[in-house]
């Protein structure tokens, strides 16, 4: 690390020897290498977590590490009294490093990195920043919190909020970009009679986050109304909304709705990632016999293939899965959802809106009408949908759907109660898959154990199996996963296919547990089967798995 004085000396000398780097990562890191060799320099791939002063104003100190520091790459990430140490991306740039020392009027120290690195780093101080100040929102600036104080938009960026935006809008920012890096599904705003509480759910568990007073309640809700395009007026009725935001440069797609309660209204916020990656199959849970068989189904040139489960149990994500696994160029792919969560390149997609009566029914008409070879309806939620869906598996299409039952011989009973005639579930189904998702145990701090008879007899095992290793939550400290135990989800899964004697049992209306124990009978395997394997292999614990399959104690 040199003095700014002696960088600029040298930068100045040496602008007409480099070019500019190129937009290339690869060629940029060559010549942020080569400009720091050349300026006396160091260059620094990997930032350590930056620690910036931050004596100075908070309103410069906020540009800095904000809107300032993203426009010339260069920000504080360290020093102490005497001098503070500058990491850019942009060494020939003087009068940044020179506006610094301005700023702080002290010794500057300049370090090369990357323009990812700033950016991380910058992402690091902001969220520093807003956790510490989300605790506080307008003690020390008496604002009125009326309605009419949030009419400004949300920024672009949410981690870009300045200090002279109001503290409510701070404080609802600094919540969604909590939730955002914590990995939360959904955040809770939930009223109660003397206090505001807000909860994440990560990996399908419900923690407290922070308790706000009675008095910025209204603020808040409003706050979040406006940014879903909401009526704020309205506090009798519940409403659903939609926000569309970037967080730390990433499109994320936000739901809202909203429900009135006794002591005011009550919303939930599911964060949907734009830039998620669609996983593959096998990252999903499905695996062996089931993964083969799966990859045979949506090969299929018609029929219709069911997802089951619960609200949140990723039925949506493994469609998305079995859809790109077969999107290919001589595949006409067309799909209804409610929302798009994920955007698939080469596949249309569209989106119902009851209020124009664009429903599921409506839009899978409209797809027939466009030559599918491959359908995808994100719910069949009445029998309308059910009707036209069977009817385009009967004309020479596959279609996709999903479905609410709790498990994969319950959709068979579930669309005869819909009212579908018998003989065209049985002539149209080709396979149901019911699925659930549990937390997977984190590597870095579980501890394995020899489960006891009676885990062994509760997963559907022998007693007398010679292999009882399992895993279990540790007791250690662990950084990874914040002492939670756990570190992201993966599925369990029971795949019902539909051959000649179930087709039989149809035709003659049994019932969903007649339908299970013929398929069972057959080598059909539960989800606690699924479960078991996967507590054997050490990626969830038993308790996960039978918390998560009670359904079948009976």
């Amino acid at each position: 690390m040199v003095d700014n004085n002696e960088a600029a000396s040298k930068l100045t000398n040496g602008q007409n020897k480099i070019q500019q780097p190129s937009n290339n990562n690869a060629n940029l890191t060559v010549q942020l290498k080569a400009q720091a060799h050349l300026l006396g320099l160091r260059f620094v791939e990997r930032l350590a977590d930056p620690n910036p002063p931050q004596d100075l104003k908070r309103g410069d100190f906020d540009r800095i590490v904000g809107s300032w520091g993203r426009q010339y790459l260069t920000i504080p990430i360290g020093g102490d009294q005497s001098e503070v140490i500058v990491a850019t991306a942009e060494p020939l740039n003087i009068s940044a490093v020179e506006e610094l020392r301005l700023c702080y009027g002290k010794k500057i120290s300049v370090i090369v990195t990357t323009p990812e690195e700033i950016s991380r780093a910058i992402n690091s101080i902001r969220t520093t920043l807003m956790s510490g100040r989300s605790s506080n929102l307008v003690e020390d600036k008496n604002k009125n919190t009326n309605d009419n104080d949030f009419n400004d938009q949300l920024k672009i960026d949410v981690t870009e909020a300045e200090d002279d935006d109001a503290p409510i809008i701070r404080y609802v920012n600094a919540i969604i970009f909590k939730a955002s890096t914590e990995r939360a599904s959904d955040v809770h705003i939930e009223c109660f009679e003397d206090m505001l509480k807000v909860r994440f759910r990560v990996d399908g568990v419900l923690y407290d986050v922070s308790s706000e007073r009675k008095q910025f309640q209204a603020a808040i809700i409003s706050r979040i109304k406006v940014m879903a395009g909401l009526n704020i007026a309205e506090k009798r009725l519940p409403q659903d909304g939609r926000i569309a935001i970037k967080i730390a440069g990433k499109d994320v797609d936000i739901r809202v709705s909203t429900v009135p309660t006794q002591f005011g209204e009550r919303i939930v916020m599911r964060l949907l990632d734009k830039t998620t990656t669609v996983l593959d199959l096998e990252e999903l849970g499905i695996s062996g016999n089931k993964l083969k068989l799966v990859e045979r189904l949506i090969q299929k040139p018609n029929g219709i293939i069911l997802v089951t489960g619960p609200t949140g149990s990723g039925k949506t994500t493994t469609l998305y899965a079995c859809l790109t696994k077969i999107n290919t160029p001589d595949l006409n792919i067309l799909t209804v959802e409610d929302p798009i969560e994920y955007q698939l390149p080469g596949i249309g997609q569209m989106q119902v809106n009851p209020k124009i009566d664009f429903t599921f029914a409506n839009g899978l008409r409209a797809i027939l009408r466009q030559d599918p070879d491959v359908v995808m309806v994100g719910e069949i939620r009445d029998a309308e949908t059910a009707e036209v869906a069977i009817q385009a598996s009967l004309t020479g299409h596959l279609v996709l759907s999903t479905l609410h039952t709790n498990d994969s011989a319950g959709a068979v009973t579930r669309l005869l109660d819909m009212g579908i005639e018998p003989f065209l579930v049985a002539s149209s189904l080709l396979a149901v898959m019911a699925q659930r998702l549990v937390r997977k145990l984190c590597p870095a701090c579980k501890e394995s154990y020899q489960m006891s008879d009676e885990e062994l007899i509760e997963l559907g095992l022998d007693r007398n199996t010679p292999n009882r290793t399992a895993y279990r939550p540790g007791q250690k400290d662990c950084n990874i996963c914040a002492n939670t135990r756990y570190l992201g989800r993966l599925g369990i899964h029971e795949l019902l296919v539909i051959d000649d004697s179930i087709r039989s049992l149809i035709l003659q209306k049994v019932d969903s547990v007649s339908i299970k124990n013929t398929a069972i009978q057959k080598g059909f395997e539960t989800l606690r089967d699924d479960g078991a394997r996967k507590v054997l292999e050490g990626l969830t614990s038993v308790q996960e798995v039978l918390l998560t399959t009670h359904e079948e104690l009976t």
